[in-house]
């Protein structure tokens, strides 16, 4: 008859089903009987099925896979009986069980790791993208060197204009003008924005070049502000709080 030690050490092998049928009957019988057993057994299900859990997850328990490896590893080294089984075999099918699920845990680690470099890769090949074609955007509306041409009527001649591109999300705006006239001595544009409600905010001053051309980029707006038009007054060259009549230039959104 099986005596308490030896039933505790086959304790991990039972819960792995690595016994033979008559030492798994021997071993129930016990733990009909011995409630510490009940409890030790209870605790090597509830590890290993942490265990196994954790293949699909983040990463293992560490004390439910060192309790479970701890118990393989109190197996007794030695034949025990004369007639019972070596220690090598149930010891075997113990530790591949374990090495299965820490391998797998592994492969499925590695290859999450792989898809997410994979998917930052493509994000920052996208991103890249984005920002190589938006700076090739500003660097044609900045560059002094650019060609600007203004369609207009065939035989008619060519009218002050202005473009204004605005992201109230973001407060962005980019105004570019074209044939503009110089303005008079100690006097410069002035853009302005106007509300949905309330006053005029001012929202940059410049002056043209030879070419009747200017370009205002970000210039300081408050956040989230609905643009209702834009329009461009003649004021001082450091600019005013308030436009100054009349409005030389108006337009609303498209």
């Amino acid at each position: 008859m099986s005596t308490h030690p030896q039933i505790a050490e086959d304790l991990a092998l039972y819960a792995l089903g690595s016994l033979a049928a008559e030492e798994q009957v021997a071993v129930r019988e016990h733990l009909e009987e011995c409630a510490a057993c009940r409890r030790e057994l209870e605790e090597l299900h509830g590890a290993m099925a942490l265990l196994a859990l954790s293949v699909a997850g983040s990463a293992p328990p560490r004390r439910a896979r060192a309790r479970l490896l701890a118990s393989i590893a109190r197996e007794p080294r030695l034949k025990v009986v004369e007639g019972k089984r070596s220690w090598w075999m149930p010891l075997s099918w113990a530790a591949i069980a374990a090495v299965a699920l820490l391998a797998a845990f592994g492969w499925r680690q590695n290859a999450a790791l792989k898809q997410q470099l994979a998917d930052l890769r493509v994000q920052s090949g996208q991103q890249l993208d984005q920002l190589q074609r938006a700076r090739a955007v500003v660097e044609t509306l900045t560059a002094t060197d650019a060609m600007r041409v203004t369609l207009v009527a065939a035989k008619t001649p060519p009218q002050p204009q202005g473009k204004a591109f605005y992201m109230r999300d973001r407060g962005s705006l980019v105004f570019m003008a074209s044939n503009l006239p110089v303005p008079p001595p100690q006097k410069a544009y002035e853009l302005w924005l106007i509300p949905a409600q309330g006053a005029p905010i001012p929202a940059g001053v410049f002056k043209p070049d030879s070419r009747g051309s200017a370009l205002v980029i970000n210039p300081p707006l408050p956040a989230e502000t609905q643009a209702k038009a834009f329009a461009i007054t003649v004021e001082p060259e450091a600019g005013s709080s308030t436009p100054t009549m009349p409005i030389l230039m108006l337009g609303s959104g498209e």
